[in-house]
């Protein structure tokens, strides 16, 4: 980490970093080049390179927006991803993570021009939320994201949702659901930070659209997304938006387990 007293090998070397430049999903007519910026991920139970394929903008479409990618955020998606990561380790960039998506998830909200007078009595033309945002997090792993969206937003109102696998039919199951009695009229901030099949997600959107809510009005928070996961959310729910730092075959689906304690 950068923060971290190690020594820098490189600094002398001479050598300049390529600037890194990704993300709304690149487009699928310069497969050649593209096919370089994904990071791969490899292990003995994890595919090779050769089988990782770029994000394609024309398979997912504009509803996917990926944070711009540089150093800081592969930093934390490495550290995340490192199996010998300790949990002190993992839980603080797994929080910093959180907070650049939900920092990036908030100017997705709509806002309204303003005009304030500073102490020297100069009048400043800004901006300012429009009213009536809330949090939803998808219980257990969603919770982590809670803290990341209060940092930001003190009084915001979150809900929640339990969904899980059904044990005889293997279906994604709602066991719990409890939102602000106003739900309806509010943009949601959807808060899962893995992506793999997307099923809970689906289901998760589902329970909101019972409650009145219009799936244009739902911004979905994540960490890490399959393109599985991002395409299946998509196809069901066209007018969702998704906001993640990666889409990667290749999902952390140890993240609620290891942010939580409970591997």
């Amino acid at each position: 980490m950068p923060c971290h007293n190690q020594q820098l090998n490189n600094v002398n070397s001479g050598q300049e970093h390529p600037m890194k430049q990704v993300r709304f999903a690149s487009s699928s007519s310069s497969s050649n080049s593209s096919s370089s910026s994904v990071p791969a991920v490899l292990s003995n139970s994890e595919p090779s390179d050769a089988s990782i394929q770029p994000v394609s903008q024309d398979n997912l479409g504009p509803q996917l927006k990926l944070l711009p990618l540089n150093d800081q955020i592969r930093e934390l998606q490495t550290i995340i991803r490192d199996k010998t990561t300790s949990r002190g380790d993992f839980v603080f960039c797994a929080d910093r993570l959180i907070r650049l998506v939900v920092e990036e998830g908030l100017n997705q909200l709509p806002y309204s021009e303003c005009t304030v007078t500073t102490p020297t009595g100069y009048k400043y033309e800004g901006v300012k939320f429009e009213r009536g945002n809330c949090g939803v997090s998808i219980m257990r792993s969603g919770e982590a994201m809670e803290q990341g969206l209060r940092d930001c937003c003190r009084s915001i109102r979150i809900g929640k949702i339990l969904i899980q696998s059904d044990e005889e039919t293997q279906k994604a199951k709602v066991y719990y659901a409890k939102f602000p009695p106003d739900v309806y009229r509010r943009k949601v901030l959807l808060m899962y930070p893995i992506l793999s099949t997307g099923n809970t997600v689906i289901e998760a959107v589902r329970v909101l659209i019972e409650h009145g809510v219009q799936p244009r009005h739902i911004i979905l928070l994540s960490l890490f997304s399959t393109p599985h996961g991002a395409k299946s959310i998509i196809q069901e729910f066209p007018d969702i938006t998704i906001l993640t730092t990666e889409v990667h075959p290749v999902a952390p689906t140890h993240f609620g387990q290891r942010y939580f304690g409970t591997d």
